[in-house]
């Protein structure tokens, strides 16, 4: 009997596995323990030299024809993502959902909605990547539930039902207006009214994402109860979608201001909560886990704090300035690349988190477009942006994501009209710009093509094959048109494969301490084109360092490398002593002995 029958939201788990962690082995036969997952450089935390791939399950790989992708489409990957040598897959919601915003819209948080399989599939991913020395990580959104969900049906049906307090509701003001002037991350009023009892409710997103109380400690509770279900169930951690809005500045609820409800997230209780979900949850499990919260608006002392591992809260956090520096007056209003620019943003999260705290480093993921059309050149130097910024980004010192089709240089799309779009930020984003406030239609679309999420979201590129090989059905989503030349079947044969760099760049960060855990030191801060950083064992006695020609001119200024300096990687074939970089070149020297 499927366990999706019999095991649900507020029942006893049947068949979970015990709460002792299982050993994973590794790739090359041997064993790891909770706390390692290959021989480490130093004793530091696993995650430190280990690599997440994140998987947006809808778009990975479909395996009954359907036009979805699904858990028996991620099943059939795992040998493919343990040759790249993957550590970690996150996996984005696959729990029940009325899929308002592709699953970041939970009606049940202990069950697997069935257009991705079961529970027994699950368990069965589970065991497959266990076996592969892969750890799994859940996507955990508790900011806010669907409307659909159990708990919200209860809450709205009347205003002295016992879950009630579990969201927020308010009264109309006084002139029969919303309670606040906060706005919603997806366009419109942050505020609902619900006919059943003529009060309103707060949606940080769409209407359909009830937000739920975290002052209410019995909705603590029941989260932290469901976190200990799918811990006890094998997963090895959670990814905490936009966790930091939990604890919300209960002030302004009730207050005058006006602005993105977004903005008035990260309130003072956040720190508390995040220790008491440790306390409750982590600490009470015998196991090694990992934690990663995104947070938006967090800054660098925020982020020091959170993943301090003294305070037990986190082990990192996703931040968001890198990928919004580039926003002119709204998401959807690029601004040219700026290099200098992120040089300075990325370079200042790594020195201000050196000494505590633990970088995430990422450039796409599937809120974002597709990093080598953002600030790469996607056409002529497709692949030679693709890998330059993967060497950019693995080097640093952190823990680096890779997004599904990043390992082969995937890149944006260009739907025609706004009705080949799905993503509901981008579709209520063209709507009230162009019937509300009058805005050119193709100016509109303009700002989608270049920022919207479903530029991540378009299925992943197999092979030339109908479909990209991602589906034998219609695909819930376009596949790119590119897909016959950008797959990973053309690549991986190619000379010049993305997919044979990304394996080196993780190779590397699991055999070289300077890479997992050298310090970093940006060098040229000022040029327009040179991104160019030092890395520096803990001890002293070894220095790496990268050069990067991140523009479509040839650089021919003298680098940053000293005489003698030992060539380890290059993303284009060498040229001898030859110090200019051609157009999106990527050098990594060893200089030796930094003493």
């Amino acid at each position: 009997m499927s366990r999706r029958n019999g095991d649900r939201e507020h029942g006893s788990p049947a068949l979970i596995h015990s709460g002792q962690r299982p050993e994973l082995p590794t790739r090359n036969g041997t064993t790891m323990t909770d706390a390692t997952t290959a021989p480490r450089p130093t004793p530091h935390p696993w995650w430190t030299n280990a690599v997440v791939y994140q998987v947006y399950p809808r778009s990975f790989a479909d395996s009954n024809g359907d036009g979805i992708g699904d858990i028996g489409g991620i099943r059939s990957k795992l040998d493919y993502l343990a040759e790249l040598g993957i550590d970690v897959l996150w996996l984005s919601p696959m729990y029940p959902s009325p899929q308002h915003d592709n699953g970041y819209d939970i009606s049940d948080y202990r069950d697997i909605d069935p257009v991705f399989g079961d529970l027994d599939e699950f368990d069965a991913l589970l065991a497959e990547a266990h076996e592969r020395g892969m750890r799994i990580m859940m996507d955990l959104v508790v900011n806010h539930t669907s409307d659909e969900h159990a708990w919200f049906r209860e809450s709205r049906s009347s205003v002295d039902n016992p879950k009630r307090d579990w969201y927020w509701w308010r009264p109309a003001r006084p002139d029969g207006d919303r309670p606040n002037d906060w706005t919603s991350a997806f366009s419109g009023p942050a505020w609902t009214r619900d006919e059943t009892t003529g009060e309103y409710y707060l949606h940080l997103f769409a209407t359909e994402q009830p937000d739920l109380n975290w002052e209410n400690p019995e909705v603590r509770e029941a989260v932290y109860d469901m976190m200990r279900w799918w811990l006890d169930r094998g997963v090895d951690g959670f990814r905490m979608d936009v966790i930091n809005l939990i604890a919300k500045n209960l002030d302004a609820i009730d207050g005058a201001d006006r602005g993105s409800g977004l903005g008035f997230g990260t309130g003072p209780q956040i720190h508390g909560f995040l220790q008491e979900m440790h306390r409750e949850v982590f600490a009470a499990h015998p196991g090694s886990y990992v934690t990663v919260g995104e947070m938006p608006g967090v800054s660098t002392a925020d982020a020091a704090l959170f993943t301090d591992p003294l305070r037990r809260e986190l082990d990192m956090v996703f931040q968001f300035e890198h990928v919004s520096f580039d926003h002119g007056s709204h998401k959807f209003d690029p601004l040219p690349f700026d290099l200098v620019a992120l040089k300075e943003i990325l370079g200042r999260w790594q020195t201000e988190l050196a000494e505590t705290g633990w970088n995430s480093l990422y450039l796409g993921n599937h809120d974002q477009p597709r990093l080598v059309s953002r600030f790469g050149n996607d056409t002529v130097y497709r692949v030679e942006s693709a890998t330059l910024w993967a060497l950019v980004l693995h080097l640093m010192r952190g823990t680096p994501y890779v997004y599904q089709g990043d390992e082969i240089g995937m890149t944006n799309v260009t739907f025609a009209t706004i009705d080949d779009y799905r993503d509901i930020e981008s579709v209520n984003h063209y709507r009230e710009q162009v019937e509300q406030f009058d805005a050119s239609p193709a100016a509109v679309l303009a700002g989608v093509h270049a920022r919207g999420r479903d530029n991540a979201r378009t299925p992943m590129q197999w092979d030339s094959s109908a479909h990209a090989g991602f589906s034998t059905g219609d695909p819930w989503i376009a596949v790119n048109p590119n897909y016959p030349t950008v797959n990973t079947e053309e690549d991986r044969a190619a000379a010049d494969s993305v997919f044979a760099f990304y394996r080196q760049l993780i190779a590397l960060r699991h055999t070289d301490a300077t890479v997992a855990l050298g310090r970093f030191e940006l060098l040229e801060p000022q040029h327009p084109q040179l991104f160019a950083y030092a890395r520096t064992s803990e001890d002293g006695t070894d220095r790496l360092i990268v050069v990067a020609n991140a523009s479509d001119e040839p650089l021919t200024d003298p680098l940053p490398v000293p005489a003698g300096a030992t060539l380890v990687l290059g993303n284009q074939p060498a040229t001898g002593d030859d110090p200019t970089l051609r157009p999106w070149e990527a050098r990594l020297y060893r200089v030796g002995s930094a003493l």
